[in-house]
């Protein structure tokens, strides 16, 4: 029996800054505001794929070890990744990784971090 119908997949990602979040998911990144409820903000990235950065005070949310987040990549799936990597290049958006291909995942993907530390990756696959 095949699992019933998924219509959206949402991503949320807390912060403790959530001005600063906006801004870089609606002017670096360029997604477009599809719901604002306040204390979290969901983006619309693509088809039926979104994510939501939502404001916490809580010391045990937002950032780990040190100043990057460990344990979340929020990946797009794109056959536009050079374009990408210029676009954000071009905004003054640092990477942590150039685009590049690897070769045990069959992938060719570049890695970054939004305000809050977490880390972004932009990707393609190669075998499909």
């Amino acid at each position: 029996m095949a699992h019933p119908k998924v219509d959206q997949q949402i991503t949320f990602l807390y912060t403790q800054e959530l001005t600063k979040s906006a801004d870089f998911y609606e002017n670096m990144m360029g997604f477009s505001l599809w719901l604002d409820q306040g204390s979290c903000r969901i983006y619309h990235v693509g088809g039926s794929s979104y994510i939501g950065v939502c404001q916490t005070n809580d010391e045990s949310k937002g950032v780990i070890s040190g100043d990057k987040q460990t344990n979340i990549i929020f990946t797009i799936v794109t056959d536009k990744v050079d374009e990408w990597y210029s676009y954000l290049k071009e905004r003054g958006v640092e990477f942590e990784k150039p685009p590049e291909t690897n070769p045990k995942y069959h992938i060719y993907h570049c890695f970054l971090r939004d305000p809050n530390g977490y880390l972004i990756e932009i990707q393609r696959f190669l075998n499909v």
